[in-house]
């Protein structure tokens, strides 16, 4: 009976082990976005709420990626780092030079106009939500750190060339956008020019791409590594919240109600997600009268 118990407890202990590196990952994304949740309480500015978790993401990801594993390649684990680090910056960036001086993001404020009263205490529920699913992506990124295939095969570069496509595809809708806002400042116009005239949220899109990435990273076909199907849930998840729950349809929810028939023409006509042709021929600017 006693070598049972001991064998129960050096499990135990061993598991706690080999997972206290991730539990502490964990209490950080928990910090992290309860300090965004001061921060927009603060500011009154829940644009930096996705900064914060942007940069979150990074951190966390960077930590799984270079955390020891006793079959990780280093190469691997440097590279997959690097690939974390240069979303989480770039996303960041763009969203806090976005954020600075503008108005409050509009799926935001319409969960405060929602809310109400309860705005606060259902904001803070709601961002620890977020760094749940922030696990989930950093999940993604450590089973691809861990990979023991060896390192690289044609899965990893071809992983490497789709996330750095997707980086690089969501920087040219962001900049589209940008542009497009201030040629057309003032105005209730819809941006269908560029990678806008392929989909209504390119951004979104593409954002999506880069976390289809680390499949590739994180599956070893030869082996058959059972580990590396974790890294699936992340562009699942992704997929899911950004099409049917907090991306798309609060955005086009406000687009609708400030655009009007402008935004609904541009619905009929272009896709909602993925890049696709047009369906009819429209000019590109929509715009009605204040």
């Amino acid at each position: 009976m006693k070598v049972i118990v001991d064998s129960f407890k050096y499990l135990l202990f061993g598991a706690a082990m080999h997972y206290l590196p991730l539990i502490w990952i964990a209490l950080g994304l928990v910090a992290a976005m309860t300090g965004a949740w001061v921060v927009q309480r603060l500011t009154g500015s829940s644009g930096w709420v996705d900064t914060i978790w942007s940069l979150a993401v990074g951190a966390g990801g960077l930590a799984a990626a270079l955390l020891p594993a006793s079959e990780a390649v280093a190469g691997r684990q440097v590279f997959a780092a690097l690939l974390v680090t240069i979303w989480s910056l770039r996303l960041a960036w763009h969203i806090a030079a976005r954020t600075h001086g503008a108005n409050e993001d509009p799926r935001y404020a319409a969960l405060a106009q929602q809310w109400g009263r309860s705005f606060a205490p259902r904001l803070f529920v709601f961002l620890q939500i977020q760094a749940g699913a922030a696990f989930v992506l950093i999940l993604a990124v450590r089973m691809a750190a861990i990979n023991p295939a060896p390192f690289p095969r044609l899965a990893d570069m071809l992983g490497m060339a789709l996330l750095l496509v997707a980086i690089l595809g969501e920087a040219i809708a962001d900049a589209q956008l940008s542009r497009f806002r201030r040629t057309h400042h003032g105005q209730k116009a819809v941006c269908d020019v560029g990678l806008w005239g392929w989909s209504r949220h390119p951004n979104y899109f593409f954002e999506w791409l880069a976390w289809c990435a680390w499949p590739l990273l994180a599956i070893d076909v030869s082996n058959w590594r059972v580990e590396g199907l974790v890294a699936l849930a992340a562009p699942v998840m992704m997929y899911v919240l950004l099409v049917h729950i907090s991306g798309i349809p609060p955005l086009e929810t406000h687009m609708v109600a400030s655009r009007g028939e402008a935004f609904r023409t541009y619905q009929a006509r272009v896709s909602g997600f993925f890049p696709w042709a047009r369906r009819s021929a429209h000019r590109s600017i929509k715009e009605t009268r204040s």
